[in-house]
């Protein structure tokens, strides 16, 4: 995945969630198209509460010379960010969740491939799992992370079987504040159902960002851009 959408209306957001949490992510201006590098909105933990902050998406390590990576570090594989280098010390102390509508996908099966939008059957705001880390080797300091991804069947064929671990609302404070888990466990956290649907390749761009990316549009879609609009569209999205 390489974009996701943040546009959180206040009945979507599980009553699990305390009101000021809610509050904060209902309240929020609408992102229908956040991408490597951008800010969202992210569930940590700070001084024993659970908090809405923003943070950068794509991880830059606390050890890092530089604000940035060489390599994208938007997603980690659930069975190896315990081990990485990267990723194994925010793994064991520095989780968080990231609300979301849902996110885009590309289905790569054909002659040519065609964005879809991912989101829950149900309509409910979905919370995937992620580990973050804060660089401050100069200031200001960078707040960033990575999302977990893992093999699900839930997503919908034809796109490919593995995307962003999704959490129950229920299980959000365990992730943040318990022990480093065991990923095999937490694979297998019963994942929501899920549906995907076509959408217009515009979500290519970075510079659209607004409700028509979610209206679905054709497999040929007419408004696709041209193939260099975005460094990230050629990149495998999985």
């Amino acid at each position: 995945m390489r974009r996701f959408v943040q546009a959180v209306a206040a009945d979507t957001v599980p009553a699990a969630l305390a009101p000021d949490i809610r509050a904060a992510l209902s309240d929020a201006p609408p992102r229908y198209n956040i991408a490597s590098n951008g800010d969202a909105l992210v569930l940590v933990l700070h001084d024993g509460e659970v908090v809405v902050d923003t943070l950068r998406w794509g991880l830059v390590p606390r050890w890092s010379k530089l604000p940035e990576t060489a390599y994208s570090t938007i997603t980690a594989r659930l069975n190896r960010a315990p081990t990485s280098r990267i990723y194994a010390r925010p793994w064991a102390s520095r989780r968080c969740v990231v609300p979301m509508n849902g996110y885009y996908k590309w289905d790569r099966s054909g002659a040519r491939p065609v964005p879809h939008f991912i989101q829950s059957r149900s309509g409910e705001l979905l919370f995937a799992a992620g580990v973050w880390d804060l660089w401050e080797r100069e200031p200001p300091p960078l707040a960033s992370f990575a999302l977990l991804t893992m093999p699900n069947t839930a997503i919908p064929p034809p796109l490919s079987p593995d995307g962003p671990l999704f959490l129950p609302a229920s299980n959000i404070l365990d992730w943040l504040s318990d022990p480093a888990p065991d990923p095999a466990r937490i694979a297998g956290t019963p994942q929501p159902a899920l549906e995907a649907y076509p959408v217009s390749k515009r979500i290519r761009s970075r510079d659209v960002d607004d409700y028509t990316l979610l209206e679905p549009a054709p497999p040929d879609d007419a408004d696709a851009v041209d193939d260099d609009a975005d460094p990230d569209a050629d990149i495998d999205d999985d």
